[in-house]
């Protein structure tokens, strides 16, 4: 029996020691396999065990026997995230927060609920309905993915360009640190001025500083009327005129790309309908608040007009709820369509006025290194956040189209380096974009990273290998 299996045994009979009963603790293969991986297909599950607790004060019993016995912890949401930030690949024991998905609270006047971190998003956006009030992060995984791992990456999505990133909404939350202290930070205030601001380092930190178990969050009145427009571009630099035009004229909830692979992928599936006959290389898709007639009428005229300039070949809008259902599908369908061709991904970003160049630069990249390389576009456009995806020839291994990925990887992060961009706008960095941090954050600032990681978790254990070494 190896050094970390026995710390493990001693660690399970501990916590039944202490209450925890046979349902918060799996060590069948199947179990160590399902919760010790996220959607990314790079490493291999090599989980301990998986614990459940079932509040604040069994995450800090649990962290607490770990640092005695020198065990790694890996936190887990609803796996979702693309840069393996939740992958348990060196015996780890993972702490999922499954059971840990109640409202405990909703506080009318200050349009604040609080809840515990393992709940859905999705979850969260229909208590926030049912109150009358709007929780706006929203994104293709909110059927799967927890609001404690939307933390962890500050999670952005669709509707960035009006409400912003995860950060946005967090007013308070409680923590259990790496080194098993119960923090409560900022306690749902507004206004608090009595220095550091300590809950914005633990969003973003993707666990390395400690788990996130309870969360006060801020929502919006709702939306009214939400209308949806597709557009067909002939040129990428149009979607960009495109985007100025409207915004000139009136406040969009999202601006969202994708191009005619994407659109050829989904078509192929049945599950989408062309939104219109004439085909186009690229495709815009807008959302906005149309509440009065002049709104519509405006949202027309701006479409006239870039017809006019040639900006636009066709489009549609929605007429009724549904129909702009049907349309959203044409965007957030396109990650689980494209998934059986075992693309490799980057979520990376630059400033909006930069990117038409970028991407321009990224294509001539991508064909001059490996022009049998299918390439699928789509992103956050009105935020500057793309999603390169390149598609898996069938007469490649997976193994092998990683590796030759991975040369197209360094191109592809020089670029961002180049434009002063991010190599991971929403997913993180956990271990996939770890090599390529540099191109981010200099050498100076991973040293302050490193610094606060010390002091919330001096031993090491929280997400050892993510974000940096």
């Amino acid at each position: 029996m190896t050094a970390n299996q026995t710390a493990i045994n001693t660690l399970i009979e501990q916590l039944r020691q202490q209450g925890f009963d046979e349902h918060q603790i799996k060590t069948d293969a199947d179990s160590l396999g399902f919760w010790g991986k996220d959607w990314t297909k790079h490493f291999e599950p090599n989980a301990s065990a998986i614990v459940f607790p079932k509040s604040t004060q069994q995450v800090q019993a649990i962290v607490k026997l770990c640092n005695a016995l020198n065990i790694v912890i890996t936190p887990s949401g609803g796996r979702t995230g693309l840069s393996a930030g939740a992958v348990a690949a060196n015996g780890e024991v993972v702490i999922s927060l499954d059971k840990m998905n109640k409202v405990l609270a909703f506080y009318p006047a200050d349009r604040m609920v609080e809840v515990e971190a393992g709940i859905v998003t999705k979850a969260l956006q229909d208590f926030a309905q049912q109150q009358g009030l709007y929780y706006p992060v929203d994104f293709a995984s909110a059927g799967s993915s927890q609001l404690g791992g939307n933390i962890g990456t500050n999670a952005g999505g669709i509707k960035v360009i009006k409400y912003g990133m995860t950060r946005n909404w967090i007013l308070g939350m409680t923590v259990v640190t790496g080194k098993g202290d119960i923090l409560h930070l900022n306690k749902g205030m507004i206004k608090n001025a009595t220095g550091y601001d300590l809950r914005h380092l633990f969003i973003g930190a993707e666990g390395t500083l400690g788990i996130v178990t309870e969360v006060q969050v801020k929502l919006e009145r709702q939306p009214k009327n939400l209308t949806v427009m597709v557009l067909g571009v002939p040129e990428f630099a149009n979607i960009m005129q495109i985007l100025s035009a409207f915004q000139s004229k009136m406040d969009l909830t999202a601006f969202e790309f994708f191009d005619d692979v994407a659109v050829d992928k989904l078509l192929a599936t049945g599950h989408v309908q062309k939104p219109f006959e004439t085909d186009a290389p690229f495709y815009a898709l807008l959302e906005f608040e149309a509440p009065y007639e002049p709104i519509m009428d405006m949202a027309m005229q701006i479409f006239e007009d870039c017809m006019s300039e040639g900006w636009v070949l066709d489009g549609v809008m929605s007429q009724s709820i549904h129909q702009a259902q049907e349309l959203w599908k044409l965007r957030e369908y396109i990650s689980e369509t494209i998934s059986v061709f075992t693309p490799y991904k980057n979520d990376i970003s630059v400033l909006i006025s930069r990117v038409p160049e970028f991407i321009a630069d990224i294509d001539a990249i991508v064909s001059q290194n490996y022009p049998d390389f299918q390439v699928c576009w789509f992103g956050h456009i009105g935020d500057g956040n793309l999603h390169l995806n390149i598609l898996k020839p069938e007469n490649l291994s997976k193994d092998e189209f990683f590796e030759k990925c991975q040369v197209v990887n360094q191109y592809v992060f020089e670029t961002v380096q180049k434009y002063n961009g991010s190599i991971s706008a929403e997913h993180g960095v956990g271990m996939t974009k770890k090599p390529y941090l540099n191109y981010t954050r200099p050498d100076e600032e991973i040293d302050y990273l490193r610094a606060i990681k010390q002091v919330f978790d001096p031993n090491g254990i929280m997400n050892r290998g993510k974000i940096f070494d």
